[in-house]
């Protein structure tokens, strides 16, 4: 069992920036392919950014420029930058882990998420 836990979600202002974290326990990053999605109210989950088996990103064209995604192996953390926040980038935003490939589109998950952190973006 993997045990996912973010945090950093807070209710900001259009332009501000966050930074999300996950770390895993129960398990080390390197046995996974990672990423991070999201659901806003009434929506389905959305794939936000993604990493391959070589650590390269693939982000959502909507955060593409203003989102970075990084991890710290030592820590067994794995980090979301976002800058430039839109009021559209509200919602619940989830870690994953699955076995490689994670596709963005969120198809053939069978792994692991966390609880969510929430994002709320004012204007």
């Amino acid at each position: 069992q993997v045990h996912l836990a973010e945090s950093g979600g807070a209710s900001v202002q259009t332009g501000g920036s966050l930074r999300l974290s996950c770390v895993a326990a129960e398990t080390t990053y390197s046995d996974f392919c990672l990423g991070w999605f999201r659901q806003a109210p009434g929506k389905e989950r959305e794939g936000v950014v993604v990493l391959d088996t070589r650590g390269r990103p693939t982000y959502a064209d909507s955060v593409k420029g203003r989102f970075t995604i990084s991890q710290d192996d030592a820590k067994n953390t794995l980090y979301l930058q976002m800058n430039n926040l839109r009021p559209e980038d509200t919602g619940m935003y989830y870690c994953a882990a699955d076995s490689c490939p994670l596709y963005i589109s969120g198809g053939d998950f069978s792994g692991y998420w966390g609880q969510g952190t929430q994002v709320t973006v004012s204007s």
